[in-house]
């Protein structure tokens, strides 16, 4: 007979209550069937975990000890994934990233290139997402890297988790709009204070640019006259329909620094509304492959001298 690692769930279901109906309930299975690998767990290892004679059945001594082995088996059991991976990515040469969607087609392909004159890069697999996502796809250790807009006075899950992280580049959000035909902002974010209904386009809740923009100008927003006439998870929509003519967005200037040259979009507040951002590279806490330790050291070198000419 052949151990079954799922009877390690039936045992501890039993050990909780001593009923074996309540037991059987628990494990989505009938009462006989249950019973039947109890039975079989006791005849594998040759002794009996659970004293039948009272009620509730009682853990035995035998039953006790197997209790810390189970314990310990399933830690160990769920380690091996993780083992699994390291083992793997101590010879891989592929770099995972995640970042956000609008740093994806701005900011990444030439720092990127840059780093390449310091430290030799292997195949890159990236995942474009909303930074709620990305965040998610780091925690699960899915990729290495995690490239977002960041604010110091604005924490994310990963600033709380303590997560290495470096500041890697700069960007700034800039209120947005249409020009007329003079112009002059369609939507002028000035115009709020004065009684006429500014129209506004938002972020939704998995922002990451949203979540800034809301906890650092949020209150000085909801004074104003406005109305918000779309929102969506990024930029690059927002950009759209402000392009359009639809609204006012708070948008990158990496995303729209072209459409300000030439006068697709224009600046439609004053200098006080607009947000400057870190763009900050953020790490899984456990040592990774060589590749992406490489690729980390020579992050934190060119960060160093960026800072430090």
């Amino acid at each position: 007979m052949t151990m079954n690692l799922s009877w390690i769930d039936d045992f501890n279901a039993l050990a909780a209550t001593g009923n074996f109906s309540r037991a059987a309930d628990e494990r989505h299975m009938t009462q006989p069937a249950f019973s039947r690998r109890i039975r079989a767990l006791e005849e594998w290892l040759g002794a009996e975990l659970f004293d039948r004679r009272s009620q509730p059945a009682r853990v035995t001594e035998v039953g006790e000890w197997f209790r810390v082995v189970a314990q310990e088996l399933q830690v160990r059991v769920a380690a091996m994934p993780g083992e699994a991976r390291a083992v793997a990515e101590a010879s891989s040469t592929t770099l995972r990233f995640a970042a956000t969607h609008a740093l994806s087609f701005t900011f990444l392909p030439p720092w990127l290139r840059a780093l390449e004159t310091r430290a030799s890069m292997g195949p890159i697999q990236l995942v474009s997402d909303v930074q709620q996502k990305c965040e998610g796809l780091l925690a699960q250790s899915e990729v290495h890297f995690m490239l977002a807009h960041a604010h110091t006075s604005v924490r994310s899950g990963l600033d709380d988790a303590s997560y290495p992280s470096l500041v890697v580049g700069s960007d700034q959000l800039v209120p947005v709009s249409a020009p007329d035909d003079d112009g002059l902002p369609l939507h002028r974010l000035e115009g709020g204070t004065t009684g006429a209904i500014v129209h506004l386009l938002g972020y939704s809740q998995e922002s990451g640019l949203g979540r800034i923009l809301r906890s650092l100008k949020g209150p000085a927003i909801e004074r104003l006259h406005h109305q918000y006439v779309l929102t969506a998870h990024l930029a690059s929509v927002l950009r759209t329909v402000a392009l359009d003519g639809r609204g006012l967005a708070w948008l990158p200037k990496l995303l729209v620094g072209d459409d300000l040259e030439r006068g697709r979009l224009v600046v439609a507040a004053s200098a006080e509304w607009q947000v400057d951002l870190d763009i900050r590279l953020y790490r899984h806490r456990s040592r990774a492959g060589d590749a992406a330790e490489g690729f980390w050291a020579a992050a934190q070198t060119s960060t160093a001298q960026r800072h430090h000419p």
